[in-house]
């Protein structure tokens, strides 16, 4: 089943939406603009979890660090931020900074240069060592929204990860399940960036909780974002 069979708002073909006073572009990559602070935000890179999971046995391919930063940098040129902000689990473990090979410690420096770079802590990765560059902080503000890696029910209009969304669509008995963006116009939650990270379907109760009153959810297709009401979305 292609996304393209669905039924969804055809106005909805941009990728550009507003959460409190901040107008953001959703890429298709799982980054999101906010052109007013000319900044990059991703979410949840777990850089370093082949290599976290080959020390406890199992044996995935160690490239989802090489592969994450690379499409992380066709993100960067695209947008030629001069801010990235990174959401929290960047790092798959504390220890995920001192595993990183030399050629992708490198990638990441030539990210960061002659830009600023924040880290956002996150529940894998309280501690980020000095030695990854950029600033390391628990929440950032862009305008009214705030910046944090846990989606929580205050009251102010926020833009976190954690949870990986995903959502589920069934036609004609056959589904899709793809990486998306969760929002209600006041707190969004973004899908996560890493090459080797699993997703939390959005009609889970953890998504029920944070939005009482429903939700949409953009799912990230091909080349596109598909804008799907939270009635046309099902359950794993």
């Amino acid at each position: 089943m292609s996304l393209h069979a669905l039924a969804y708002d055809p106005a909805a073909e941009t990728t550009e939406t507003r959460l409190g006073a901040l107008t953001l572009a959703l890429d298709v990559s799982g980054a999101l603009h906010a052109p007013d602070h000319d900044a990059l935000l991703v979410a949840d890179l777990h850089l370093e979890k082949g290599s976290s999971r080959a020390r406890r046995g199992s044996l995935l391919p160690p490239y989802d660090t090489k592969a994450t930063l690379d499409q992380l940098a066709a993100v960067v040129a695209r947008y030629a931020p001069a801010l990235v902000i990174a959401l929290g689990d960047s790092f798959h473990d504390v220890g995920g900074p001192e595993r990183l090979s030399p050629e992708d410690a490198a990638a990441l420096r030539a990210l960061q240069a002659g830009r600023r770079w924040i880290w956002i802590t996150g529940n894998h990765d309280r501690v980020i060592a000095d030695a990854v560059g950029g600033e390391v902080v628990a929440e950032h503000r862009l305008g009214d929204v705030i910046l944090r890696h846990e989606p929580t029910m205050g009251p102010e209009p926020e833009i976190a990860g954690h949870l990986h969304p995903v959502g589920k669509v069934v036609s004609k008995g056959r589904g899709v399940r793809r990486r998306c963006f969760v929002t209600d116009g006041r707190r969004m939650v973004m899908p996560a960036f890493g090459a080797y990270t699993g997703g939390l379907n959005v009609c889970d109760p953890a998504f029920r909780a944070l939005y009482p009153e429903g939700f949409e959810a953009h799912l990230i297709g091909t080349g596109r974002l598909y804008r799907i009401g939270r009635r046309q979305l099902c359950g794993d």
